[in-house]
């Protein structure tokens, strides 16, 4: 069973600006990066870290920050994202578009630098035809 994974090492990042401090829990980032996932082609969704007798776990909206790790960098953060995708995508495009994304996305809405996107494919999973389809299709 996976542990709820939102950042192992890192704490509150700080940004002290003249007129005030802001503090941004590692959850935010975690949630930044989920939607941004979420948004991207090819991926089916966040998975959990481990797997559970030899499958990933597909996570629901409520536990997406299970499928990200959180650290420090000397040059930034650095997030770990474990994924499914759609069966039959280019694997290596979309672990691209996800990497370019993320970061973007984190630096954009957070102003904090990021070091490394690492996407971490835990597994396939081939899309699911409505019902009525597969009728359709079977006769």
């Amino acid at each position: 069973m996976s542990t709820p994974a939102r950042s192992r090492s890192l704490r509150p990042l700080i940004q002290t600006h003249p007129q005030g401090t802001v503090r941004i829990a590692p959850r935010v980032v975690a949630a930044i990066a989920a939607t941004t996932v979420s948004e991207c082609y090819g991926v089916v969704g966040m998975a959990g870290r481990g797997l559970r007798d030899g499958l990933a776990e597909l996570l629901n909206r409520e536990q997406v920050d299970r499928g990200i790790d959180l650290r420090g960098g000397e040059s930034g953060i650095v997030l770990d994202l474990y994924i499914i995708v759609e069966h039959g995508v280019r694997i290596s495009e979309v672990a691209h578009n996800l990497i370019s994304a993320v970061g973007y996305a984190v630096e954009h809405h957070l102003g904090i630098a990021v070091a490394a996107v690492n996407v971490n494919v835990q597994g396939i999973r081939r899309e699911e035809r409505p019902e009525a389809e597969r009728a359709h299709g079977a006769g």
